[in-house]
């Protein structure tokens, strides 16, 4: 995009606020993790920089767990304007009933560790640990916790159009996104 996507205009306001809004019923505490404060303060949510710079969207996870004051903590790509607030609310339920520490969606694309549900006490040491070692993949230290993999109608139960994990990348991908967000309004 050319510039700090949590900024860009997604139906008059900035995406990320618009994430925020979606995402708010289900949480108690929402932050952003952001190494590019500039323009964000006007949120009035807490900003935090990575605490392990320079390592890439692992070190931003870790952030965001180390930051949550809470045990269960959602993470949501400031990107994803469709992100399910009733896929989150399953993922969490599963979470807790299943005594897991990752609910993590799949789709045709892969994985999604970027609308997923984390276990606090368990998932940061190993994701401490991926840093520590080298990894840079998001996933690189699920073999070490209980990971939950939603796939195909679980997904498809609170994502029937398979939109929640459309991010947007380029100025089309804004301009289809706004379209379809206005059909679906």
């Amino acid at each position: 995009m050319g510039r700090n996507k949590a900024l860009v205009s997604f139906l008059g306001r900035p995406l990320v606020q618009h994430v925020i809004e979606r995402l708010r019923p289900l949480a108690d505490e929402v932050l952003i993790t952001t190494n590019q404060p500039a323009g964000l303060e006007s949120l009035s949510v807490p900003l935090v920089a990575d605490v392990f710079p320079g390592q890439g969207a692992l070190g931003g996870l870790y952030t965001a767990v180390w930051a949550a004051k809470y045990p269960v903590v959602a993470v949501v790509a400031c990107d994803m304007p469709f992100a399910s607030l009733d896929l989150l609310q399953f993922q969490i339920d599963v979470l807790v009933q299943q005594n897991q520490d990752v609910v993590i969606p799949g789709s045709e694309e892969g994985w999604e560790p970027l609308h997923c549900v984390y276990r606090k006490p368990t998932c940061l040491p190993q994701i401490k640990a991926a840093l520590v070692q080298g990894q840079k993949r998001l996933i690189s230290w699920f073999p070490n916790v209980n990971v939950r993999y939603l796939q195909g109608n679980e997904v498809r139960r609170y994502d029937p159009l398979g939109i929640a994990f459309r991010n947007i990348n380029t100025p089309e991908e804004l301009q289809q996104a706004e379209v379809l967000a206005r059909k679906l309004a």
